[in-house]
């Protein structure tokens, strides 16, 4: 059986928030660790019937940046759950909460 890993290092100041965020796996097309400003790893515990969760975004990460990938999650999501369960009203339903998501942060950055 092949076995693929993914690997997180997480460097942290001394109050533990994330300054770096660094990555590699297997089957990516570059070598070595890559950076990143922001994770969301979601983990089904199928004993416990519930979702395990690690969020996590350096502390120079801009907030419009963290509205925009949590806005690029949900859409993933979305897209996932049409492609795993073919059930086309929750994706469309979270394509919608995107789209809504979407104007409110342009209102917002207009206001600014």
């Amino acid at each position: 059986m092949k076995k693929s890993e993914i690997k997180f290092v997480v460097e942290l100041d001394d109050s533990n928030v994330p300054e770096r965020i660094l990555w590699e796996a297997d089957d990516k097309q570059s070598n070595g660790l890559s950076e990143s400003q922001s994770i969301s790893l979601s983990l089904w515990d199928t004993g416990h019937k519930n979702t395990l969760r690690i969020d996590l975004w350096t502390k120079t990460m801009p907030v419009d940046e963290m509205k925009r990938f949590a806005i690029d999650c949900i859409g993933g999501l979305a897209q996932t759950i049409l492609n795993s369960t073919g059930d086309e009203f929750m994706s469309k339903e979270m394509n919608a909460l995107c789209d809504k998501l979407v104007k409110h942060v342009q209102e917002e950055n207009k206001a600014q």
